[in-house]
């Protein structure tokens, strides 16, 4: 990766087809006798917080799975180990945070290995002010480029910069993804209701917020292109876009055109229903925040007038209602009457929608919609035999991506499927002791990216929220 209205049910039944796969205990231990932590030394790692440490030693107390324990302790904190750069620019706080393997920093990504340690910020001044960090770069990153996913720690280009965009030295690539927009409101919104710190929203802040908004208007395309366009030479057609870097024609709707997925693959409709549902409620954060903070009336109708239009477009475009699951969400739309129905493990997605607060879990069409990707008629959800879950074009069929099996397990309301989630992402480590990219349905063995923190620190989520919630589920051996 990266070379990235709501009735309510009676019931909490969910169908949990093809769970019963007959994992074995420690299927993939290798033959370890005991479980030594794989984290860095003390010595060599990036940053070290003492609240994530004692929440760690409590945490582990109450797990009586001596491998989950070990995979928790391994997962947790690797985002705060091994890929935070801390420092400070003109006096304030300034946050690098790498996804790993590439030595890039994400929007999406780094929202989403950071958040998980929110809770803690109120304990431990310096993983605040880590944090801070990170919404002041992102707010910088924006300013440089609404437009861009990915960026450089310093001006120095990447491989990609030969793609026919507009590209500058601070990016490491340019592919438009609406998340990675709606993720830095999601942190700086999260941060502010945590701590109370308005700090971060100086003028910067307000002026990449601005951006934010002019760049939703400008994918909405509804009087010309817009100023965005991509195309990459390259043999892999998700890494490119048709009809002179524009995308696939569309029917101007009044939703957002999103020409990359979370995957960092492109969409084959232009209209990607989760990632309008996550702009719409980021949308609701920004009027939040500027009725709370700023009391900018025009400010926080412009905010709510886009997310209500966004809203009226997602209930007329967004559902289908398909001949086995009855009426679901599309995973992506034209505005024309074509959809296409999957899902990808890339979050948001539909499965993931309640965790980004979209949606409710107990949703009668979002559940309809569960039921739909995590079934073999969701064309990227494969079952094999020591595990099942959503994958995606980004490498390729049969490889099952762990994120979505953490991810089924954080938006369940069913305790069964929550158990069969931590039995396979257990079987599936290959013994590494950390969560990959993806894995063969088949041969956990066979998997792409050792080091990928964002699927180990979300693993970790998992963990402390089953611990807070639901904390006798843990006292079981997997």
């Amino acid at each position: 990766m990266k070379n990235t209205r709501r009735s309510m049910i009676k019931t909490t039944a969910i169908a949990t087809t093809g769970l019963a796969l007959g994992l074995h205990k420690n299927a993939f231990a290798f033959g370890l006798t005991g479980f030594t932590s794989n984290r860095p030394l003390p010595a060599n790692r990036r940053f070290t917080s003492d609240a994530v440490e004692n929440l760690i030693i409590e945490v582990k107390k109450a797990i009586t799975d001596e491998e989950i324990a070990w995979l928790f302790e391994n997962c947790y904190p690797n985002t705060l180990d091994t890929t935070v750069t801390v420092g400070e620019l003109n006096g304030k706080p300034d946050t690098f945070v790498i996804t790993g393997d590439i030595k890039a920093m994400w929007l999406r990504d780094s929202t989403a290995q950071v958040w998980p340690y929110l809770p803690l910020v109120t304990k431990d001044k310096e993983l605040k002010k880590l944090i801070e960090g990170v919404i002041r770069r992102q707010t910088r990153c924006i300013n440089i480029d609404p437009y861009a996913n990915a960026f450089n720690k310093a001006r120095t280009g990447s491989n990609w910069i030969t793609d026919k965009t507009t590209m500058k030295l601070d990016l490491h690539e340019r592919k438009w993804e609406i998340d990675s927009l709606c993720y830095p409101i999601r942190l700086a919104h999260g941060y502010w209701q945590t701590t109370g710190d308005t700090a971060v929203f100086d003028d910067e802040w307000q002026k990449a917020a601005r951006a934010v908004l002019a760049t939703f208007k400008a994918q909405q395309r509804k009087t010309d292109n817009g100023p965005y366009k991509f195309q990459r030479i390259t043999e892999t057609s998700t890494d490119t876009l048709p009809l002179s870097g524009y995308g696939n024609p569309t029917n101007k709707v009044g939703l957002v055109h999103s020409m990359f997925r979370p995957s960092d693959d492109a969409c084959i409709y232009p209209f990607l229903i989760p990632s309008n549902l996550f702009a719409h409620k980021a949308l609701m954060h920004l009027a939040h925040i500027y009725t709370m903070v700023f009391n900018d009336a025009a400010m926080v109708a412009e905010c709510t007038a886009l997310a209500n239009e966004i809203g009226q477009a997602l209930e007329k475009h967004a559902f289908v209602n398909h001949p086995v699951h009855g009426k679901i969400m599309a995973y992506e739309v034209d505005g024309y009457g074509n959809t296409l129905c999957m899902d990808d493990a890339n979050v948001p997605s539909l499965l993931g929608l309640p965790y980004l607060g979209c949606v409710e879990p107990t949703d009668e069409v979002y559940q309809n919609t569960r039921k739909f990707v995590l079934s073999a008629d969701n064309p990227y959800f494969f079952k094999g035999q020591y595990a099942e879950g959503i994958g995606g074009p980004h490498v390729g069929m049969d490889m099952i991506w762990p994120m979505s099996i953490t991810m089924r397990a954080l938006t369940s309301i069913n305790d069964t499927e929550i158990t069969q989630c931590l039995k396979m992402l257990k079987a599936t480590h290959a013994g590494t002791g950390f969560m990959h990219e993806a894995f063969n349905k088949n041969n956990p063995t066979n998997y792409t990216r050792k080091w990928f923190a964002w699927a180990n620190t979300l693993f970790g989520e998992l963990i402390v929220k089953l611990y807070n919630e639901k904390p006798e589920i843990l006292k079981q051996v997997f």
